[in-house]
């Protein structure tokens, strides 16, 4: 009864004359919005992580500095590769930069080891490309008096030009990966190996990411019974996830970003890697399904309580995984055409 009254209204002329009254005038949009409370989790997991951000000092391995060490890293990376490349750059974030250093080597994480080994080449290649600069100067002190990360071979961790030999899989491959990779909902009664899903992870998190924050991780539950219980908390998987084999949750971290601007990243680059995480499983024999991830309080809270996440670890998407049951059918999810979905367009 209540559904269809509700239904009546968002349907009714005066709601629709309310509406348009917010789009004309943004503040309406914003009283609307504070009175619905629809996005009212999100604002707070926002403002949460923009907080766990700037409190760089939580010895967590994700914490603000580490973001932001990774960030201002990549940014000199950028300068590194500049054609041509200035004199002299980075200098409005070098102080905080080399801050976010220290803070993460006071983390003493074995998680954090990488992240550092590549802080210092970069660092190390920029103070030997900058020079005569009073600024830098002092910055480079500091820094050479500092410790060296251990390394188990000789590596330089900087920028370099990429291969350009022919790849094994050319575009003909692509496609039919493309083509085979369907949503598969019935999978085999068998567990697939961790091995093959390490594999694909690290292809996904080869992933184009923002500023290199890379601001999403995957929980993988490969217990059936717990991939059944994960599974079937999202809607739209009644049915069929009582035969999951194995559900990735794929969560997004508010706290990578000191600014609201930077809030749908995690979406973006947690999308840009289930894609590649896709690709990668299919090409190992094994199917995946992308499973709609709808914000709702109920869900948010429920996923949140299962998998004791922060309120500013969102959940993007579950997927789940397994072994393709040849008996099982896929639905032909017919595509829109080239014509539909491009424009070449001129200015």
């Amino acid at each position: 009864m209540l559904r269809r009254v509700k239904s009546k209204l968002l349907r009714s002329s005066r709601f629709n004359s309310l509406l348009r009254a917010c789009v004309r005038w943004p503040f309406f949009a914003d009283c609307y919005y504070c009175f619905s409370g629809s996005f009212r989790r999100e604002h707070r997991a926002v403002l949460l992580g923009k907080l766990s951000h700037l409190n760089k000092k939580d010895e967590v391995c994700h914490s603000g500095a580490t973001y932001t060490l990774r960030r201002n890293v990549h940014r000199l990376e950028k300068g590194l590769i500049m054609r041509p490349r200035r004199a002299s750059f980075a200098l409005d974030y070098l102080g905080e930069t080399m801050q976010a250093y220290e803070e993460t080597i006071g983390l003493a994480s074995e998680e954090n080891q990488a992240l550092l080994t590549w802080a210092y080449d970069v660092l190390f290649k920029y103070y030997s490309v900058v020079t005569e600069n009073a600024e830098v100067d002092a910055f480079r002190t500091h820094f050479e008096a500092m410790e060296v990360p251990q390394r188990t071979e000789p590596n330089q961790l900087i920028p370099y030009q990429r291969a350009t030999n022919p790849l094994r899989v050319d575009l003909q491959g692509i496609q039919e990966l493309a083509y085979r990779r369907r949503s598969v909902r019935w999978y085999l009664d068998k567990p697939v190996p961790r091995s093959f899903l390490d594999e694909a992870i690290e292809v996904a998190k080869l992933s184009p990411s923002a500023c290199n924050r890379q601001p999403f991780s995957f929980q993988v539950f490969d217990d059936p019974e717990d991939a059944r219980r994960v599974g079937a908390i999202p809607w739209g998987t009644k049915g069929f996830a009582e035969h999951f084999q194995c559900v990735i949750v794929i969560i997004g971290d508010l706290s990578a970003y000191f600014d609201e601007r930077d809030r749908h990243i995690i979406y973006i680059d947690a999308g840009l890697s289930a894609m590649a995480l896709q690709f990668a499983l299919e090409s190992q024999g094994v199917s995946s399904c992308c499973i709609n991830w709808p914000d709702i309080e109920a869900k948010e809270i429920e996923m949140q309580e299962v998998l004791g996440l922060e309120l500013y670890q969102r959940p993007i998407m579950c997927m789940s995984v397994g072994y393709p049951d040849p008996q099982g059918s896929v639905p032909y999810s017919q595509k829109k055409t080239l014509n539909e979905i491009r424009t070449y367009r001129q200015l």
